[in-house]
């Protein structure tokens, strides 16, 4: 299992899926993973908030996966976003993503029915997807984004005992310490927000899913670095940048700030899928004149 934490161990880009009148830009998808294979990054989540597969049909979310899949670099790594409300749907894309070549999986839990969805019942859930996945199995903890559900520490002392649930992706505020302590030995941690992520590899966490690494893959993936080399107050420093800087591109604009971000540096963001809207070009402006000021570009 040491070879688990290995391939968790870094920062991860959760990819973007590029659209243009609500088509997905595939060559454009194309062109960032061949850009990114030359960065830093440990791998790549595909499938996940910042890739909107809530906007994606099943069909597109597995030909965006084949993209990854066939352009990536084979030293990276790549997760896939598998999540449905039922779990014979889930099953049934976890079985797909393995066969297209992803390396694990990374499952939202179900959230639609919150009410009657207790420990017992997001337990059995994960633990089934698991039982069949021929891939390592991650969690995905975003309250923002799923009714505001937020993943017990005693559902993660549970499921963290299956020897196919690897680990967890933590976008909540304020729980990955928890998590970390409550998870069983061979269950990892990462961070899902930039904001904490630095915090979290000190708490014993291994690594993180970073929107802002779409945009600045080498820089989070310098942060990473200074960390396992042990220049602590080098990357206390560069640590700051980067949440002052994602607080201006994430935190302001959420998934089209990000993908605004990307066209201004050189990738190929897109538009967002409707009913999701672009950044006006008068944010565009101030987002650009902003990673002017702090000197990122």
């Amino acid at each position: 299992m040491e070879q688990i934490k290995d391939k968790l161990s870094g920062v991860f880009a959760p990819i973007a899926t590029p659209f243009k009148n609500d088509e997905i830009l595939f060559d454009g998808l194309r062109e960032n993973i061949e850009k990114m294979n030359k960065t830093g990054l440990k791998g790549y989540f595909a499938l996940g908030t910042n890739g909107e597969f809530k906007s994606l049909s099943i069909e597109e979310r597995l030909k965006v996966l084949e993209v990854v899949v066939k352009y990536r670099a084979p030293d990276k790594i790549i997760m896939a976003g598998t999540a449905e409300e039922s779990t014979k749907v889930t099953i049934e894309i976890t079985l797909e993503a393995a066969k297209i070549g992803a390396d694990m999986v990374s499952l939202l839990l179900p959230h639609f029915f919150i009410k009657r969805l207790d420990d017992d019942a997001l337990a059995d859930y994960v633990i089934a997807v698991a039982e069949v996945s021929p891939v390592p199995v991650l969690l995905y903890n975003n309250p923002s984004v799923s009714a505001n559900l937020t993943l017990s520490y005693e559902l993660i002392k549970r499921v963290s005992a299956h020897p196919n649930i690897v680990g967890l992706k933590d976008s909540s505020k304020g729980n990955f310490k928890e998590y970390i302590k409550a998870a069983q030995d061979q269950f990892y941690v990462l961070a899902g927000s930039a904001n904490f992520f630095f915090d979290l590899l000190l708490a014993g966490g291994v690594g993180g899913v970073l929107s802002l690494a779409n945009v600045f893959p080498d820089t989070c993936s310098k942060l990473f670095m200074l960390y396992k080399e042990g220049k602590i107050e080098e990357a206390k420093k560069l640590n700051e940048k980067l949440i002052s800087l994602n607080k201006e591109v994430s935190g302001s604009y959420g998934v089209a700030g990000v993908k605004a971000a990307m066209d201004i540096v050189g990738f190929i963001g897109g538009d967002p899928r409707r009913p999701l809207k672009p950044l006006t070009d008068s944010q565009k402006e101030n987002l650009k004149k902003k990673l002017v000021e702090k000197g990122f570009i």
